[in-house]
């Protein structure tokens, strides 16, 4: 892993959320702003589902300190707008994964928004 300086912050170089974010991949971005961004999943299990994550790279859950407690908390009213703005009073799920036996594959920290008919798994 090698972190490099790039467009106005540091970001890891292998990291494929990083470099969307810094539009180097294309994605197909439903809400961003100075904080956080969200996209359309590419390989959707749901009708709608879109990943939600800091611009910063924070690895996992794990590596969340004090000072980025307003970041994670920006995803909830983020995750909050979008519901409002697509999904017109229906229901949602937001996951996160934090290592790889709980299922995370890019180590940046997302949070998948499911929605949809027919949310079959219900984690809780």
């Amino acid at each position: 892993m090698r972190v490099v300086w790039r467009k106005g912050g540091f970001v890891i170089e292998d990291c494929v959320f990083c470099k969307i974010i810094n539009k180097e991949i294309p994605a197909e971005i439903v809400y961003e702003d100075d904080l956080a961004i969200a996209f359309k999943d590419i390989n959707p299990v749901a009708r709608i589902h879109y990943l939600i994550m800091p611009k910063k790279h924070i690895p996992t859950v794990l590596d969340i300190q004090d000072e980025e407690e307003k970041i994670i908390g920006h995803i909830q009213t983020v995750a909050a707008k979008i519901a409002r703005s697509v999904l017109e009073g229906k229901g949602f799920r937001m996951v996160v994964n934090c290592l790889e036996d709980a299922g995370q594959k890019v180590f940046h920290i997302h949070y998948h928004f499911l929605a949809g008919p027919y949310l079959k798994r219900h984690p809780g």
